[in-house]
């Protein structure tokens, strides 16, 4: 029994033995160093100084819309209590990254900025605000990067909390992302319009049982990426809707148009039978008067189809893509094909509706707050914007530097760093090279590498008249200018350039 025992005992020391082995092997042999591999994480990226500067611009074209539509802005944490953010986003829920539990609060990583804002209303008491909120949402999604879809990535939400007439601040937060991606130049789009009600009626008429409404609507939301037959299928083999529902249900949604569709449904035998969709109908007729106005309805299509797959949504829906050639009008889910073939293949671009309850939803007295907003698509912007500044033989600029001071002869970097100092202490952005006694070939190099436009060059002669010789990059100009008149000549060669 003894011998026995010690059989065993040895037999399992050599399997831990033959295991620590292994773990050694794994990680990288007898030195000790730990082999990994240099990388961000799966979905994430690093942005460049060119990509960061291209970055910028979409940031401040976007906020400067929204500053002109009269919104404050608000910060929330990153991370929310779980319980925050579950049973808010339907069959989306599953991409909630849950932070690991070390003994304090159960905590997950924010999956959009509605939530959380909607938090901050309820928490703070807030009945009515216009706000933008530009941050990293986090999602454990499969991402299709070179499209522009990321587990870690920006959104740029404008939403109008509070008790307004019908469809004025809808009709105004399109107008937004019309302003937007005109501004930005991205060609051609489209903002498809329909409104939950309108589908929620349209389910019902068409024989959809009330508990198969969300989920029958996760479904049709796949249109823009599925053909018709695969949507049916899985409605019908996965979801266990009648073929019958199914086939009525796609007489609807293959409808487009604006509101000469609307007052065309408002009289449909079926379709008028629902008091939920009536309502929804006559919203988007109103939306549609005040869009004209607004100067907008060129852009703007009533589709039957789009059911955006968020269950938070309770009245209008809206959603932007670009239909140019190059950009397929489709959502990016679908195109996870191989990663050689897309041009700038990007789908939805913005998009967002009404949720009235919410805020409710996190009172404790059931207190609902309107709200209405869109969420800009930014990083599928900045993947167009990214491949056009390729395509184009534009330099994208990664400094602001306006002027670099340079010296001509040796032991001048006193005088240089009194004159860089000068125009810092002006508010000119300048530049100054961090060697005693560079040439004067190499500091101008750097200017037209860099896009630097003016060189305010030193030598003996300049500083025994008083003067500084300007030199402009581009087309090798120079003049000499009193040191006295340098800051003001400086402003204005620059502002005319900008």
């Amino acid at each position: 029994l003894i011998e026995q025992a010690a059989g065993q005992t040895e037999q399992s020391r050599k399997k831990k033995v033959a295991k620590l082995l292994e773990l050694k092997a794994r990680l990288g042999g007898d030195d000790g160093k730990h082999q990994f591999v240099l990388k961000t994480a799966k979905g994430t990226r690093d942005y460049n100084p060119k990509q960061m500067a291209i970055r910028e611009k979409v940031f401040n074209t976007i906020i400067s819309c929204f500053k002109r539509h009269g919104a404050e802005t608000i910060d929330t944490p990153v991370f929310e209590l779980k319980e925050t953010l579950t049973g808010k986003y339907g069959e989306d829920s599953k991409l909630i990254y849950d932070l690991k539990d070390q003994g304090g609060e159960l905590l997950s990583l924010r999956y959009d900025l509605t939530v959380p804002f909607a938090r901050y209303l309820a928490m703070n008491k807030i009945t009515n605000i216009k706000r933008y909120h530009i941050a990293k949402v986090y999602r454990r999604d499969n991402p299709a990067m070179t499209r522009g879809r990321y587990r870690e990535f920006y959104q740029c939400d404008f939403d109008i909390a509070g008790q307004y007439d019908a469809m004025i601040p809808d009709a105004e937060c399109l107008k937004i992302v019309y302003e937007i991606l005109s501004q930005l130049d991205l060609g051609d789009f489209r903002i498809k319009v329909n409104d939950r009600r309108i589908l929620d009626g349209m389910f019902a008429v068409c024989g959809v049982p009330d508990d198969k409404f969300r989920t029958i609507c996760s479904t049709v939301d796949k249109l823009d990426k599925m053909p018709w037959e695969d949507v049916k299928k899985e409605m019908v083999n996965e979801k266990g809707l009648s073929e019958e529902a199914a086939d009525q249900i796609g007489e609807y949604v293959s409808m487009q148009g604006g509101m000469d569709l609307a007052e065309r449904l408002l009289q449909d035998q079926k379709m008028s039978q629902s008091k939920q969709a009536c309502a929804g109908l006559s919203d988007i007729k109103l939306l549609f008067s005040y869009l004209q106005l607004f100067q907008v309805t060129d852009k703007v299509v009533f589709d039957l189809s789009l059911a955006r797959g968020l269950d938070y949504y309770t009245g209008i829906i809206y959603e932007a893509v670009l239909s140019q050639a190059g950009v397929a009008p489709v959502s990016t889910e679908a195109q996870n094909g191989p990663p050689g073939e897309e041009s700038v293949s990007v789908g939805s671009v913005a998009g967002g509706g009404r949720y009235d309850g919410l805020v409710g939803m996190f009172d404790p007295k059931g207190r609902k707050v309107p709200c209405v907003g869109v969420s800009i698509g930014i990083e599928r912007i900045f993947s167009i914007m990214e491949q056009k500044a390729e395509a184009s033989a534009e330099k994208v600029r990664t400094t602001e530097v306006q002027v670099m001071v340079a010296s001509a002869q040796k032991n001048l970097l006193e005088e240089r760093l009194k004159l860089v100092t000068e125009l810092w202490n002006a508010g000119i952005k300048a530049e100054v090279m961090y060697k005693k006694n560079p040439k004067l070939l190499s500091q101008l190099q750097h200017c037209e590498e860099s896009g630097i436009p003016l060189v305010a060059i030193l030598g003996e002669q300049e500083l025994k008249d008083g003067v500084v010789k300007l030199r402009v990059v581009a087309t090798r100009e120079e003049v000499d200018i009193c040191r006295a008149d340098l800051i003001e000549e400086v402003r204005r060669r620059t502002s005319d350039a900008s």
